[in-house]
C-alpha cells in the first residue's frame, strides 16, 4: 500500500510536470497544477485500490494516472479568445 501511494505521488508529479511544460500559458500557477496532479493521482489510486482490492499494483497506478490526467485537464484554459456574440433582445 505504501509503494502504491509513493508510486501514485510520483506519477501525479510527472503528469503535472509534463502538463506544465506542454501547456505553460494555458495553466494556472505551478503549485496549483502540481498539487492537483498529485492529489488526483492519490485519490484515483485510493478509489481503484478500494474497488479492486489488495494485490493490484499496476491497475491501481493506472487508475491514479487516469484520475490525475482528468483533474489536470479541468485546469486548462481555452487556447484562444472566447468569441462572444451579442444576442438581440
Amino acid at each position: 500500500m505504501i509503494l502504491e501511494a509513493f508510486g501514485s505521488v510520483l506519477l501525479g508529479a510527472v503528469l503535472a510536470w509534463a502538463a506544465v511544460h506542454r501547456f505553460p500559458r494555458r495553466l494556472p500557477a505551478r503549485p496549483l497544477v502540481f498539487s492537483t496532479g498529485v492529489a488526483g493521482a492519490v485519490f484515483g489510486d485510493f478509489v481503484t485500490h478500494s474497488s479492486l482490492g489488495a494485490g493490484t499494483l499496476l491497475p491501481s497506478l493506472l487508475g491514479g494516472m487516469v484520475v490525475s490526467a482528468a483533474a489536470l485537464s479541468l485546469l486548462l484554459r481555452p487556447a484562444g479568445r472566447l468569441r462572444r456574440r451579442s444576442v438581440p433582445a
